[in-house]
């Protein structure tokens, strides 16, 4: 399973970037380029644990919808979600947050299993994880932005 991990410094407070990061209507925001939106469960706001969210997305030129869940949170520190019904066999996204001097550091650790057996795996090194990984770190460049931007 391939682990991909993340850590982005914000320039603001920990509450902010937390809520910012389980904010349904930024997620939308900060992952414009594969056209993300909620279309099922909570479609705005916050995400609290044992909220479930479906996206519809663009990826790969195909679109696709996927279910995640928030199983676990720890105010303002931690939150994961995990895939419940998508195209991948599976995926847990933890989310991490620590106060730093001056800022926050965000990081992500996702770890997902591909569909499909070897076909997966061979899909995964020859560009899935490499796409996974721009996704994760693009939307975090992204929250940074709105984070360090918005009062």
């Amino acid at each position: 399973m391939p682990v991909i991990q993340h850590s982005q410094f914000i320039h603001a407070p920990i509450d902010k970037c937390f809520d910012l990061a389980r904010n349904v209507d930024v997620h939308t925001k900060t992952t414009a380029k594969t056209k993300e939106k909620a279309v099922g469960g909570v479609t705005q706001g916050l995400l609290e644990e044992g909220d479930t969210v479906t996206w519809e997305a663009t990826h790969f030129a195909v679109r696709q919808q996927l279910t995640a869940k928030v199983i676990y949170m720890k105010k303002p520190r931690e939150f994961v979600d995990i895939m419940i019904k998508g195209a991948f066999h599976s995926f847990t996204h933890h989310h991490q947050f620590s106060e730093e001097q001056d800022g926050t550091l965000m990081t992500d650790t996702f770890e997902y299993k591909s569909p499909f057996g070897m076909i997966g795996l061979i899909a995964d090194k020859l560009f899935l994880e490499k796409y996974m990984r721009e996704f994760i770190i693009s939307r975090a460049e992204e929250l940074k932005k709105v984070a360090e931007t918005e009062k």
